[in-house]
């Protein structure tokens, strides 16, 4: 991938030195990384804050990743989660895709699918953007009396 991927990301992982590393190689391709070490700090992260994907450990003590996920998606349905997780089994995949996950990737995962995935994320979430515009332009329409 020649062409840096503008976006903004918030990384959930309670692994320090992969929350490091993940986050500096991610950085390194141009994105804007913001790093949480639980499921409350990424819960108290998103507030009043854009991104345009999420980065989510399944496995993290506290509230884990399967309860936060559902947590963000109840806050923000438009927001676009990848499951990332080195304890992946295909009934966990299934059920974080039913919660609202936009996809489910298994550590160690290749930079390039990462990267892959958020630049369907950010896709996604302009899609999102322009429908609710374009959903709002016509509710004006409708109002006025032209």
């Amino acid at each position: 991938m020649t062409e840096e991927l503008k976006a903004k990301v918030l990384v959930v992982d309670d692994e320090e030195q992969f929350l490091k590393a993940f986050s500096k190689r991610l950085e390194m391709r141009g994105m804007k990384i913001e790093t949480a070490m639980s499921g409350e700090e990424a819960l108290d992260k998103v507030q009043g804050k854009d991104f345009d994907a999420i980065i989510l450990d399944l496995v993290m003590p506290g509230i884990g990743g399967m309860e936060t996920l559902k947590r963000l998606k109840e806050e923000n349905p438009d927001l676009q989660i990848i499951i990332l997780t080195g304890h992946g089994t295909i009934e966990k995949g299934v059920e974080a895709i039913k919660a609202g996950a936009m996809d489910f990737v298994e550590k160690p995962a290749d930079i390039n699918k990462i990267l892959e995935k958020i630049g369907e994320a950010k896709h996604k979430r302009v899609l999102l953007f322009e429908k609710r515009a374009e959903e709002h332009i016509q509710e004006i329409v409708k109002t006025r009396s032209w």
